[in-house]
C-alpha cells in the first residue's frame, strides 16, 4: 500500500507482516534452546567452572551461543512480525543539526560578556 502524500510524516509505504506459523514455531524452539544455554551459564558460573581454563572456555562458548541465539530469535521476529512501514520525513540542511536558529549559522565569539563576566566576578555590587 502506498500513499501519494508528501508533507510531514504520512505513510509512504506501508507492507503488512507476514506473520507465519513456522516463524512462531522457530522462536518457540530457539526460545527453548536459549533457556537451556541460560540455564548451563548460569549453572556453571555457580559451579566454578570459570576457575581452570577448560571450563572458562566453556562458560565462553555457551555465553556465545546464548548472544547468537538471541540475534536469530530478533531476527525472525522483525522479518515475520513487524510491519515494513516507510514514512516521509522532513529534509534537514546540513547547518539544521549544528545550530539552533538559521542567523545563527556563523556561530558565536566564545568571548562575548567575557569582560562583563569577568567585572562582575570581581566587582559582585556591580550593577547596584
Amino acid at each position: 500500500m502506498s500513499s501519494s502524500g508528501s508533507t510531514y510524516g504520512d505513510i509512504h509505504r506501508y507492507e503488512p507482516a507476514r506473520e507465519s506459523t513456522a516463524a512462531a514455531i522457530a522462536i518457540v524452539l530457539l526460545t527453548v534452546v536459549e533457556v537451556v544455554f541460560v540455564g548451563l551459564f548460569a549453572y556453571g558460573l555457580v559451579s566454578g567452572w570459570g576457575t581452570d581454563e577448560l571450563g572458562n572456555m566453556y562458560l565462553g562458548a555457551a555465553l556465545a551461543i546464548v548472544f547468537v541465539d538471541l540475534a536469530f530469535i530478533l531476527m525472525l521476529y522483525r522479518k515475520e512480525f513487524l510491519p515494513d512501514v516507510m514514512i516521509v520525513k522532513k529534509r534537514r540542511r546540513k547547518w539544521e543539526d549544528l545550530y539552533i536558529r538559521e542567523e545563527q549559522q556563523t556561530g558565536t565569539s566564545a568571548t562575548d560578556g567575557a569582560w562583563d563576566s569577568v567585572k562582575r566576578a570581581v566587582y559582585p555590587y556591580y550593577k547596584r
